[in-house]
């Protein structure tokens, strides 16, 4: 697969995810938000096991097993934490903000990057300063300052729940069969969301088929596609500038909460929108070549 290819996958994923956050909130009105994180990770598991099953040119034949479950259970536990905590904190806050403040994984996954010794490039820094600055502008009303709310908080926990489920693909990735990695994380995460359910006493199935459009789209599209796909593409990109990519599903989560939602866009959030886009178009470009100044002869 080409870096071309790999990122056409990502921005792909980005709008699965991005309207994925509006069905989030649409859900939430008919079943508990750890149960419908329950059903869809159960939905995605059954999904891609499926695929796996039934098309196997999708399968990565001849790639390490034992890391292939090593990596499913650890992506399985990163996610189950985010998906919580994202899940749990939109019924605090809006699908917008919810999105940016989820994208804030974009300055923390360079940050754990260097812990893993990767090297980070002058171009990536200024791309996640400048998103950085963006999203400043989305979340952070004029005149508000930087209080944050209880719903605020929890996304942000998210946030940091997802960048390290990013660099544990980076991990994982060069050696593993993506689509079985992605189904045992999916299991994995089915199981821990149902021993998050207990403790709240409510009910395993809820509205359940008033809930089931939404848990069929959480499961099988921002779940078994999405996630598959960001595990696929992210072979041939690196974690940062994936990560920068996969920011712009804060963008579409805005997009689809106007439209779906009734959640107003200022002209404040519309210039962090258009930063953010700014930082990825700088990440991608080959700055260094347009810079290079041609040798005398």
């Amino acid at each position: 697969m080409k870096r071309n290819q790999a990122i056409f996958l990502l921005v792909l994923t980005t709008i699965i995810w991005g309207m994925g956050v509006v069905v989030q909130v649409t859900g939430m009105n008919h079943i508990h938000p750890f149960v419908l994180n329950m059903h869809r990770s159960l939905a995605a598991g059954l999904f891609l096991l499926v695929i796996l099953l039934f098309v196997p040119k999708l399968r990565g034949v001849g790639k390490d097993l034992g890391a292939t479950i090593k990596g499913g259970i650890c992506c399985g536990i990163c996610l189950s934490v985010a998906m919580a905590l994202q899940q749990y904190g939109l019924q605090y806050t809006t699908a917008g903000k919810t999105g940016f403040i989820t994208a804030l994984y974009i300055v923390l996954v360079p940050m754990g990057g260097i812990l893993l010794r990767h090297a980070i490039s002058k171009k990536t820094w200024l791309a996640v300063a400048i998103a950085a600055v963006g999203l400043y502008f989305i979340s952070i009303q004029k005149g508000a300052g930087f209080s944050m709310g209880l719903g605020d908080f929890l996304i942000f926990l998210c946030a940091i729940a997802f960048a390290v489920h990013i660099l544990v693909i980076d991990y994982f990735a060069e050696d593993v069969d993506g689509v079985a990695m992605s189904c045992i994380q999916f299991f994995t995460a089915a199981i821990l969301s149902f021993f998050f359910v207990l403790p709240t006493g409510a009910s395993f199935f809820g509205e359940y088929a008033k809930a089931l459009p939404a848990i069929l789209y959480l499961g099988i599209l921002s779940s078994g596609v999405g996630f598959t796909l960001q595990i696929l593409g992210q072979r041939h990109t690196d974690p940062t500038t994936a990560s920068l990519i996969l920011s712009l599903e804060s963008v579409f989560s805005l997009l689809g909460g106007f439209l779906f939602l009734n959640e107003s866009l200022t002209g404040r959030e519309a210039l962090g929108c258009a930063l953010l886009f700014a930082a990825i178009l700088i990440a991608q470009l080959p700055v260094e070549k347009l810079l290079k100044i041609p040798a005398k002869k």
